[in-house]
């Protein structure tokens, strides 16, 4: 059942990213020119996806089981550093310069073209690259 549920989310998901127009580079890039011709129908967009995600913790914070049954575990960390700083910066810079974002990327490989290919294929060397430095880092504190 879980695996039918994740399918069945991650396709209305990315129905909802393509109906959106949120798969499309040029919409994206419009959207962060705000000293250009902005296209604010993005935010429309994320204020409806924010609006759904303030409800969907809202319900979920007053339960200790999800609707399949699993615990919820909702996140409890506050603190801001660096490395978030930092990462959303990232994020943001590898946002508008390629106009998307890794889920819409994710479903623009299913329209084919080498962009989002390319994007996808950096993104994961990106995490790889992350993950090995995490050990390396990991492995340097444990031996200090």
């Amino acid at each position: 059942m879980h695996i039918i549920t994740a399918l069945a989310s991650g396709l209305l998901f990315g129905i909802g990213l393509i109906v959106s127009g949120m798969t499309d580079p040029s919409k994206v890039i419009g959207f962060l020119d705000l000293a250009g011709r902005w296209d604010p129908s993005l935010a429309f967009v994320m204020g409806g996806a924010i609006a759904v995600g303030l409800v969907a913790f809202a319900f979920a914070a007053r339960r200790d089981k999800s609707l399949l049954g699993d615990t919820i575990r909702l996140p409890t960390a506050t603190h801001i550093d660096r490395r978030l700083v930092f990462g959303g910066l990232a994020f943001g810079a590898g946002w508008g310069l390629a106009g998307y974002c890794p889920g819409p990327a994710l479903a623009s490989l299913a329209g084919g073209g080498a962009k989002p290919l390319v994007f996808s294929a950096a993104m994961l060397a990106g995490m790889v690259i992350f993950a090995l430095l995490e050990r390396v880092s990991r492995l340097r504190r444990q031996a200090a």
